[in-house]
């Protein structure tokens, strides 16, 4: 029993890891770090895992859980009677599937076929933990709910359904260019080919990962996905505005769809030529950028008719810093970009401190960025202030969808309360859930709210843009099934998030909404990290 208890620790700390996120500009997680490195201890004593976790590599840059570790426990450590079969069952299933490759471990020979395998999204990961941690809080205390079990199965089988994996294409042609990831691997994309009517339609969709502002940051990413193709899946599940289902995504299903990975740490904005010997990081955003896109003109993008691009978080970011230079490429092509979580103000953190307009001058200038950024912006602010949407999409040309929750929630975690403005840890529970906040702090999220809708506002009024913003606890909405299209997905205005940006791309109809206060829209889904 004593390893149960320590396995429900270690599925608690992983949570705690997975929630903190891999973008987050600190990572309050020591605690949740010590107990997973406690526990992981002990389960190799005890003769649980063997050679699969290589003691050296236990570090914050693991977010996911080792299935097969679960697998060696449930079967071999608690005894399974017979009405538990069904969730030995679906344990089994999540294992044989794998929705995520083990990373940076040694994997064994019975798992080799499924190294290619991927996580379809966070909140896929988000609702298995959260589904192993119920699991086996029934072991310990002997109950069974066989209603809960009922419903896991059927969610399962749903996100099964949603998603669909697409392989990566590597560009090795753009090393010889010096186009390389922070460790100096080629960059990376996912394209699922588009057919039909959407034949000469081009979706492209840039991956999230916040940025690198110094060497430790940077060497922090650099050997996660987030600066290495190396460490990428190989595999990336399509599901919401990515989506090659017509009842899943009605407006482009049968586009031309690509996921852009992010590995340069800058939001494809950096260009520097040396690389510094002892740290051997590249600095090479915006070649990486230049690459893909070229790479992907010469597979028929040159030809296209219509063109989205968009991006989630530092991708969203990236979708508006690009937006009128890829614009440009295409002068025969209908083309309109879309921002999703990219909005980021320029607030202060609980202390009054400017932290993160500190971390966007450091980027700025660690990867040289300022001769990459949209002129229109440094023609009027500093460089580091052309991260700011609110300063670079003023001068846009190309019409843009804003996106964003007003309580975003990684902007809430990292710029207004980061763990540096709240040592003693008084917002944790607030910050990793929104019902969990006292009035105070609700006051506070609220001031946030007003300070956001105001940065919008600056952009001043014009009738191609249009804008999406719920009164939600999230960070991205477009790449998951559950809150781009779905019975249950968020609306404001009784319109769902893909039928508002479908409206709005096609001109079928102008949609400008913003939500009333939280806690007045029932349809979120808000993101709970604990």
């Amino acid at each position: 029993m004593s390893r149960v208890i320590c396995k429900l620790k270690l599925i608690k700390a992983k949570l705690k890891l997975l929630n903190s996120s891999v973008g987050d500009v600190s990572l309050p997680a020591s605690e949740a770090k010590s107990e997973l490195d406690r526990c992981h201890i002990i389960l190799l004593n005890n003769n649980v895992v063997g050679d699969l976790i290589d003691r050296e590599n236990i570090l914050l840059k693991r977010k996911a859980l080792d299935l097969e570790l679960i697998r060696h426990f449930v079967i071999g450590s608690v005894p399974l009677n017979s009405r538990d079969n069904l969730v030995r069952l679906v344990t089994l299933e999540k294992t044989r599937n794998s929705l995520f490759t083990i990373t940076n471990n040694k994997t064994p020979d019975s798992d080799r076929a499924c190294s290619s395998c991927s996580w379809r999204n966070q909140s896929t990961r988000i609702f298995f933990f959260e589904a192993e941690l119920a699991f086996f809080r029934m072991v310990k205390t002997g109950l069974v709910d066989w209603l809960k079990v009922l419903v896991c199965v059927v969610m399962f089988v749903m996100l099964r359904a949603e998603g669909y994996d697409v392989p990566i294409t590597f560009v090795e042609s753009a090393v010889a260019q010096g186009a390389v990831c922070l460790d100096g691997s080629p960059p990376a994309y996912h394209f699922d080919k588009g057919f039909g009517g959407g034949i000469n339609n081009w979706l492209i969709h840039v991956e999230g990962g916040a940025w690198c502002n110094n060497a430790s940051t940077c060497l922090a990413k650099r050997n996660t996905r987030l600066g290495s193709s190396k460490y990428m899946d190989t595999q990336y599940t399509f599901s919401g505005i990515l989506s090659k289902l017509q009842k899943f995504n009605p407006d482009f299903y049968n586009w031309n769809r690509v996921k852009v990975r992010y590995c340069d740490g800058s939001s494809f904005t950096g260009d520097v030529e040396a690389v510094n010997p002892a740290t051997k990081l590249y600095f090479r955003g915006s070649r990486v950028w230049r690459a893909i896109i070229d790479d992907l003109l010469a597979k028929g993008m040159k030809n296209a008719q219509n063109a989205i691009l968009a991006g989630c978080s530092a991708g969203g970011l990236t979708a508006i810093l690009h937006c009128d230079s890829f614009s440009a490429l295409l002068p025969g092509a209908k083309v309109k970009c879309l921002s999703d979580a990219g909005f980021f103000i320029n607030a202060k953190d609980l202390t009054g401190a400017p932290l993160i307009e500190e971390l966007y001058a450091q980027v700025v200038d660690l990867h040289q960025s300022a001769k990459n950024l949209p002129a229109s912006c440094t023609s009027q602010f500093k460089p580091e202030m052309c991260f700011f949407p609110q300063n670079a999409a003023r001068g846009m040309q190309t019409p843009l969808f804003l996106l964003n929750a007003a309580y975003d929630s990684w902007q809430i975690k990292n710029t207004l309360a980061p763990g540096v403005a709240d040592p003693h840890g008084t917002w944790h529970d607030c910050k990793n859930d929104i019902k969990k906040c006292s009035s105070s702090q609700l006051q506070t999220l609220q001031g946030f709210r007003t300070e956001f809708l105001g940065a919008l506002s600056s952009l001043g009024s014009s009738s191609s843009r249009g804008s999406f913003i719920n009164s939600c606890y999230a960070h991205c909405q477009s790449g998951t099934q559950e809150t781009w299209l779905r019975g249950d997905s968020p609306v404001l205005d009784g319109t769902n998030i893909a039928t508002a940006i479908g409206d709005w791309y096609y001109g079928r109809s102008s949609f400008q909404k913003i939500d009333c206060a939280y806690p007045c829209d029932k349809t979120c889904h808000n993101r709970v990290f604990e």
